[in-house]
Parts: structure tokens; C-alpha cells; sequence
């Protein structure tokens, strides 16, 4: 048998049929193995800094042809990308219900943080007694976290000296190094701090007593299918947020 010239120009165009349909192989192959796909993710201040950084960190490092993208916003920000369905995942404070969101939440029990050096560090609980006087950094006083701390230290009687007000906890935690205060703090910022000052630390996080509580939600859109890879993502953070509630 002899080719014509017709069956070699044939061939040009099965090549590419062929070549095309290998690529496209191996491409649902990935897209099976996680190995491959795009996420988008909103994030409240208070993570987006070193704590969901690191659980992303996680989940790619074996995933080289995976993207993201990932945006730092408010809560409310947060909730409302997630609402309009642009976003495969997001991270914030816990909103109200609604039908357009899917929530996960997680209630976290905040900690002191307290300078190495001083007495308060060697407790094993701080109470609102311990703090009596002394300077405090802490959220604007709207903030959930602030009026549970107010209520908390009205109860037990003591005096709040709220020295810092700010908009959220990693410049008190830098305040809080400096021997200018102490602080009543979420445990996402704590693991933030130890994630940044890994060596070294000049900060140590003692529990709080009476508990205060803040509780944060991993959103998800509920009008439109999760993708696999944003399934895996969330298993991810699922995991880390369980870890915080362990510690």
C-alpha cells in the first residue's frame, strides 16, 4: 500500500484530533486527582494575614497546576461574594441564615496574650480579676469580642483599662511585644502569631476565664455545585478550624 498525498494531509488533521483528545485525557485525569483547577476565595482580615495563607500553602504544595486567588475583605464583604456566587469558599465571622450561602461554623474560645516576661505569663487561666487596671488592647467596642470582654469584667467587678482600640488583633499583638498591654484575642490571631514568630516568641496565650466566644464560619455558595477541588479546599480549612477548637 502507498499513500497519496491525500492520506498524508489526512493524517495532519487526525494528529490533531488525536493530539487534542490525549490533552484532553489527561486533563479530566487531573481534574479527577485534584491536580488541576482554579479556587477563589474570600477571607475576613483576621486569617487572611497567616492563617489561611498556611492552609493554602498546605493544600497546593503537592498541587503544582493549581491557581487561587485570594481576597481579603470584611465579614460582610465576605458573605456577600459568597452570596452572589462568584467565590468557591469563604472564611468570616458567622452571618444570619440565608438560602443563598452554605455555613459551617466553628465557636472559638478567645485567649490572653501576655508578655513573656511578665507574672500573668506563668497562669494557667486569666480572669477579668487579673486584668483589673491594667492597660488592654482590644477591638473597637461594637466588636462582638469587646463587649463580651466588657460584660465579662463587669461581672466579675474588675476595672477594664482599655488602653488601644483597633480594627483587628495583630498590631495589639505587636503592642502586646512591646510590654504596652495585654490583649483578649481570637485563637485564629494567636495561631497567626505563632505561625509568624515561630522562633522566639515574646507572647504566650493563656486561656480566659469566664469563656468568650466568637463564632467564625467557612461560607460556601448553595446555588450552584461545589467543585471537587473546592470540596478538598474546605476539608482542608474544616480540619484547621477543628484543630483551633482542640487547642
Amino acid at each position: 500500500m502507498v499513500p497519496k498525498p491525500e492520506a498524508h494531509y489526512f493524517l495532519e488533521e487526525v494528529e490533531i484530533v488525536l493530539d487534542r483528545l490525549a490533552q484532553s485525557t489527561r486533563t479530566m485525569r487531573e481534574i479527577g486527582d485534584l491536580d488541576k483547577g482554579q479556587l477563589r476565595i474570600a477571607c475576613m482580615p483576621a486569617a487572611s494575614g497567616f492563617f489561611l495563607p498556611r492552609v493554602l500553602a498546605n493544600f497546593v504544595e503537592s498541587r503544582p497546576h493549581v491557581t487561587a486567588s485570594l481576597v481579603t475583605r470584611t465579614s460582610y464583604i465576605v458573605e456577600e461574594l459568597i452570596a452572589s456566587q462568584q467565590y468557591d469558599i469563604g472564611l468570616s465571622e458567622t452571618p444570619h441564615a440565608r438560602d443563598t450561602i452554605g455555613v459551617t461554623s466553628f465557636d472559638l474560645k478567645c485567649v490572653c496574650a501576655v508578655h513573656r516576661d511578665h507574672p500573668l505569663s506563668a497562669k494557667t487561666m486569666i480572669t477579668p480579676r487579673d486584668l483589673d487596671g491594667l492597660p488592654i488592647a482590644a477591638l473597637t467596642r461594637d466588636h462582638p469580642i469587646s463587649i463580651k470582654t466588657k460584660r465579662a469584667f463587669e461581672d466579675a467587678g474588675a476595672n477594664l483599662f482599655q488602653r488601644f482600640e483597633l480594627q483587628i488583633f495583630q498590631p495589639a499583638l505587636e503592642l502586646v511585644e512591646g510590654q504596652l498591654c495585654h490583649c483578649i484575642c481570637d485563637p485564629i490571631s494567636a495561631e497567626s502569631y505563632k505561625i509568624y514568630r515561630p522562633e522566639n516568641p515574646k507572647i504566650i496565650f493563656v486561656p480566659f476565664s469566664p469563656a468568650i466566644e466568637i463564632s467564625t464560619s467557612i461560607l460556601t455558595p448553595s446555588q450552584r455545585p461545589k467543585s471537587l477541588l473546592g470540596v478538598a479546599f474546605e476539608e482542608q480549612i474544616v480540619a484547621a478550624m477543628k484543630g483551633l477548637q482542640s487547642q
